[in-house]
């Protein structure tokens, strides 16, 4: 059987439990330092008490210690990864190379999507390296996935929803040289999601002020059946610096989207223990979202980009009718209630906002005046009563228990087998009291046998065997059931499965005997594991250099010419589009094909290498578009110049 795991971001502790609660198989929480989301670190201690509760369950918890870490750095990572060893961590995710170098606990290792893992090749190198996981770059077909699957035997992990990098595999340098907060640190300042002018060679304005590298939310929650197929058994949740709300709500919605399909297919089972009970209806149109897209999973299309705005617009609720002052009647196509938070966009295209006071019927009072002509598309980006919800939530998870009692001449035996078949026995010595009613007595022993509290359990039998005559008072019954489920807890902890880290075959060769800044060697750890895989010439990383003139800062599976309707690969390609645009289908068409080709584009190189595009004859010859190239990002401050590869099917982005 062929188990498939949810994983969930967690923060801090208290989302990590709740992520659990909800149903998570793995959480995934920043480490101390080095982690790429250098805000949502958590502390040794908190991680250790987070692995604790997720080892009930037999979920588990991986640190993402996963950023480039530079010489003075590399003895302070080394002593955090040992104590996070210790402190009860599953698996290390990580992207700088260098810290296979180090003496290390036998961790297993999770190569970080900023590795750029894409092709069979470079999965197959850090298989054989030591990971015993790769997580999969995002921009991949669903062929291209399942290529690497068949090529590889190491376990596969996916990006299934949240923010996606516009910059392939997040290795994005925009940031670190506007004002050096590096992605690959941890701190990037996101200037993908910054409005920008579309300008061309002579200077005029193609496009001003929209969001044009600003994409889309990643949903596929629809497409987790044909992801397993294809070797994915690991399906990730982005989303470490989101609010509660959203993780409970997105990990439930998963959590019932993975359950469906498990039903069906005995080939594949959870790789986690334990029954969620909701108490809300899980929808992730109603917490943070920027709109949906599947991306690049089968193939290229339109609706990938949110243009008019990076924030979440929210779910579309409803057309304003007639509007004055703090008033409107509006065509509603949602419930809405007092204290939603109500966005539109204006007739220059700016996101609004609004609170709602009151709703009667379709009369809605604004919490102060705003102007919104008839026509008005309205969304709601705070679900106010669904928020309440989410707050007070009481969702469980609990692990089917079945017990059996009888009497024995050491005492009261008890036995509990769980859903997982473990199983644990143990005789309590007691004072023989006689009952006077037997049946009453064994029928109490049931009853308080099948209560488990607060514990993960849910007995779901409670049986005596044999002859019963012995009478114990409900508190000592109590006493002896709190006892046994607190020995069955630390039990499984002691048959929980645990890996150890794969021992990496230090003479396989890299895959080319060069490297570019782009591969992010930043230390001496890391150029000395290079070079003892067969690397001669290793250019350091742009952190290191600073040196970025003329220097491709982006590469971009995200196209403006495609979205502009320019692509010369295309006969018909996309259109601007915005959250509030009609979107076509977010699937393979005719218009846009699923990619079904697995040879490599040559020369390709670690940065733009993606299996499955086809090169058409005459693909790079310029499209009759209404510019001259060529063409470049403005904000009026700063200029970046765009190049588009057609024969890789890329756009980048250079500093000049």
């Amino acid at each position: 059987m062929t188990r498939l795991e949810l994983l969930a971001p967690a923060r801090d502790e208290a989302m990590g439990i709740a992520a659990v609660n909800c149903g998570a198989d793995a959480v995934y929480v920043g480490a101390p330092r080095f982690s790429a989301r250098a805000a949502a670190g958590a502390s040794v201690e908190a991680i250790g008490r987070l692995a604790r509760y997720a080892h009930r369950y037999h979920a588990r918890v991986y640190a993402a210690l996963n950023t480039i870490l530079f010489d003075d750095e590399l003895e302070e990572a080394c002593r955090i990864i040992t104590q996070l060893y210790h402190a009860g961590i599953d698996a290390l995710i990580i992207q700088d190379m260098g810290i296979l170098e180090m003496e290390l606990p036998p961790v297993p290792l999770h190569a970080s999507t900023q590795v750029h893992n894409a092709t069979p090749e470079k999965v197959r190198f850090l298989e054989k390296a030591g990971f015993s996981r790769v997580i999969l770059a995002r921009e991949l077909t669903l062929e291209q996935i399942a290529h690497i699957s068949k090529e590889t035997s190491v376990e596969l992990e996916a990006f299934v929803h949240g923010a996606l990098c516009v910059s392939v595999s997040g290795r994005c340098y925009m940031s670190q040289a506007l004002g050096e907060r590096s992605g690959n640190r941890g701190v990037c300042a996101q200037p993908c999601r910054k409005p920008w002018n579309l300008v061309d060679a002579r200077g005029e304005k193609i496009i001003t002020g929209k969001h044009l590298l600003s994409l889309r939310d990643l949903d596929l929650s629809d497409h987790l059946p044909e992801l397993a197929m294809a070797g994915i058994t690991s399906f990730k949740i982005e989303g470490r610096l989101k609010d509660e709300s959203y993780l409970r709500n997105v990990t439930a919605w998963y959590r019932q989207k993975l359950d469906a399909f498990l039903e069906g297919n005995p080939a594949f089972g959870k790789s986690s223990s334990g029954r969620v009970l909701f108490d809300f209806k899980p929808d992730p149109a109603r917490t943070f979202s920027r709109g949906s897209s599947s991306y690049f999973l089968h193939g290229r299309h339109a609706g990938m980009t949110s243009m008019d705005t990076p924030k979440s617009a929210g779910e579309r609720v409803g057309v304003v009718v007639r509007s004055e002052g703090r008033q409107a009647r509006i065509k509603a196509e949602k419930e809405l209630h007092n204290n939603d938070g109500i966005t539109f966009f204006t007739g220059t295209g700016v996101l609004g906002g609004v609170k709602i006071n009151t709703v009667e019927g379709d009369l809605i009072t604004w919490a102060e005046p705003v102007n919104l002509p008839p026509g008005t598309v309205l969304y709601r980006n705070y679900d106010h009563r669904f928020e309440e919800q989410l707050r007070s939530s009481r969702t469980s998870r609990k692990i089917g228990l079945k017990i059996t009692l009888e009497e024995t001449p050491g005492g009261i035996g008890v036995t509990g087998t769980d859903e997982d078949g473990i199983s644990l026995s143990m005789v309590f010595p007691v004072d023989y009291t006689p009952a006077r009613d037997t049946e009453q007595a064994a029928r109490l022993f049931r009853e308080q046998f099948s209560r488990a509290g607060e514990t993960p359990f849910e007995v779901t039998t409670a049986e005596t065997h044999g002859k019963w005559s012995l009478f114990m008072p409900q508190s000592r019954i109590n006493a002896l059931r709190r006892e046994f489920l607190d020995a069955f807890t630390a039990h499984r902890e002691n048959v929980r499965p645990v890996e150890v880290r794969r021992i990496g075959d230090e003479d396989v060769p890299y895959q080319t005997t060069s490297l570019s800044w782009s591969e992010n060697v930043s230390n001496a750890l890391a150029d000395r594991f290079y070079r003892r895989h067969g690397v001669r010439e290793i250019e350091p990383a742009m952190e290191v250099t600073r040196d970025y003139r003329g220097r491709r800062l982006m590469t971009m599976k995200h196209c403006l010419k495609y979205q502009l309707g320019h692509c010369p690969r295309e006969k018909k390609a996309g259109q601007v589009t915005g959250v509030h645009s009609p979107l076509p289908e977010d699937t393979g068409s005719a218009a846009f094909p699923r990619v079904t080709d697995n040879t490599y584009p040559a020369g390709t190189t670690a940065m733009d290498a993606f299996p499955g595009e086809k090169v058409s004859p005459g693909a790079a010859e310029a499209s009759s578009a209404p510019w001259k190239e060529p063409l470049y990002l403005s904000d009026g401050k700063r200029k970046f110049r765009l190049e588009f590869n057609c024969r890789e099917c890329t756009m980048n982005l250079y500093h000049l």
